[in-house]
Formats: C-alpha cells, structure tokens, sequence
C-alpha cells in the first residue's frame, strides 16, 4: 500500500482490522459521510476516538511505518489496517467415488 495508490478513506473500506496506537480495535465503523468511530478495551478501560470526515480525507500514509497518521481533535494517531485472512475445515472433501 502506498499514498499514492491508495487513501485512508478507500483503505479503511477494504479492510478487516484497525489498529489505533497499538491497540487492535474491537469495532470501527466508517460511516456513509465518511467519518470514522473507533472503539476498543485497554484493559477495563473503554476508549473511543471520533475522526470527522476531513480528518480522514487528511490523513497521511508513513511508507516507512507502514501506517496512517491521522490528526484528530485529542492529536496525532498511527492507524493500521489490515486485511484477515482464514482457513476453514468445514468443507468436506468431494468424494471421487460416490
């Protein structure tokens, strides 16, 4: 991924997983104007950021870093994000001699 491939906006689109300051999020929502919710548990402590849509549309990718800086109104935050991926077991094999 690079910026000039992609933006914060189209990345977090096809993604699976956020990752905020090193804390995987339990839930991110991009909504349909484009501002972004994040949410997670540090421990017991529930923690949440708010990115308006100008925010999102302002952030910049850190090739190096692999991540997103995105300034927001409590200061600047790395973002990852990432696609997962998963294996199965429940599909049977087909059977050659049926």
């Amino acid at each position: 991924m690079t910026a000039e491939t992609e933006s914060l906006l189209n990345a977090l689109e096809h993604c699976d997983m956020v990752e905020i300051d090193g804390l995987h999020a339990f839930e991110s929502s991009l909504y349909e104007d484009d501002s972004l919710h994040i949410e997670l548990m540090d421990g017991r402590v529930s923690k949440h950021w708010e990115f308006s849509p100008e925010q999102v549309r302002a952030a910049t990718f850190d090739n190096e870093l692999q991540s997103w800086l995105i300034v927001g109104d409590s200061g600047e935050h790395r973002l990852v994000v990432m696609q997962a991926f998963g294996g199965s077991n429940d599909e049977e094999e087909p059977n050659e001699n049926a």
